[in-house]
């Protein structure tokens, strides 16, 4: 199996997306680093506990990291996510497992050097934590086998999720996205070019009745849901996570290309925007595959009969 490490800010779609890494029974899971990100830090560590012992998988551990950018306040989205960031769902869930004692940055750093060619690293969340490891072991980027951003936007100017031009995950910290960009690594993003076209409809998750998740992911979602038909007009969760997850998983969901990208720390007007270098004005060697197209039915269509076939109860 694929050995990965997930790094997660863990509100909705986190939590979708560990379920589906874990539940695909296909992910050799080292362990899960957590930084602030959608939600505060320690809000974080107990949402990505909390679904750990509801998937019954305590034992993979969770590092607690980063508290907030390198170089800006943190902030945080309870509005999409919830004042728990997990929609209510999981308020009084019991739980008993913790973080580990090192610290996230440390432990991403001591898993490649162990496994050295071998770690797939999913970074679903502001890039801090990463960006940390990558300034502790500037090899990093050839210990990794490979890291999977979801963050960014390169072919649909205007469409951002924090900016016109910019994506969550990366304005939050856009200096620690640039450090990871320019790292060395095998560097794929899945920005919103594709993840918003990736949706969990409310028709979806009722397919899900009778199955483990069903009322977690209808619970969950429901805030996600609102905000999305408020603001777009539709009843539905994008997936921006599980994408990320999905890509570890199939190579076949997406259509990438391989590109020359940068990221914006200076402009007061598209802080944070991904900048892709398509027509290679700048002569840079390309350094990032960026997802261009998605199989949405395709990957919708697993994630469901993941989620479907997750055996047990909770």
């Amino acid at each position: 199996m694929k050995k990965v490490i997930m790094d997660v800010d863990t509100g909705i779609d986190d939590a979708l997306a560990i379920m589906y890494g874990l539940e695909s029974d296909a992910l050799e899971f080292l362990g899960i680093t957590t930084v602030d990100g959608n939600v505060p830090l320690d809000m974080v560590n107990r949402n990505t506990l909390k679904v750990l012992s509801m998937l019954g998988r305590e034992d993979v551990p969770v590092f607690s990291g980063a508290a907030g950018p390198l170089m800006k306040p943190s902030r945080h989205v309870h509005h999409i996510h919830g004042e728990d960031g997990l929609g209510g769902a999981l308020i009084d869930y019991p739980y008993e497992n913790m973080c580990e004692a090192q610290f996230a940055p440390d432990f991403i750093v001591e898993a490649a050097r162990h496994h050295p060619g071998e770690v797939t690293l999913i970074a679903v969340g502001p890039l801090t934590n990463v960006a940390l490891a990558f300034k502790q072991e500037p090899l990093l980027g050839e210990l990794l086998k490979e890291v999977v951003i979801m963050g960014g936007i390169v072919s649909r100017a205007g469409q951002g999720n924090s900016g016109p031009n910019s994506e969550f995950n990366i304005f939050t910290d856009a200096e620690a996205a640039r450090i990871v960009i320019h790292g060395g690594a095998n560097v794929t993003l899945v920005g919103l070019d594709v993840t918003k076209q990736a949706v969990l409809t409310a028709r979806d998750i009722e397919t899900l009745k009778g199955s483990k998740y069903y009322d977690f992911i209808k619970q969950s979602t429901e805030i996600y849901r609102t905000f999305s038909m408020d603001k777009f007009g539709l009843d539905g969760c994008a997936l921006h996570d599980p994408l990320a997850v999905g890509f570890a998983l199939n190579r076949g969901f997406l259509r990438t290309e391989h590109h020359y990208v940068d990221v914006d720390t200076v402009s007061p007007l598209n802080y944070g925007q991904t900048v892709c270098d398509f027509g290679g004005l700048w002569g840079e060697e390309p350094n990032v595959n960026v997802s261009l197209e998605v199989d949405s039915a395709r990957f919708v269509e697993d994630f469901l009969n993941v989620m479907k076939n997750a055996s047990g109860k909770i």
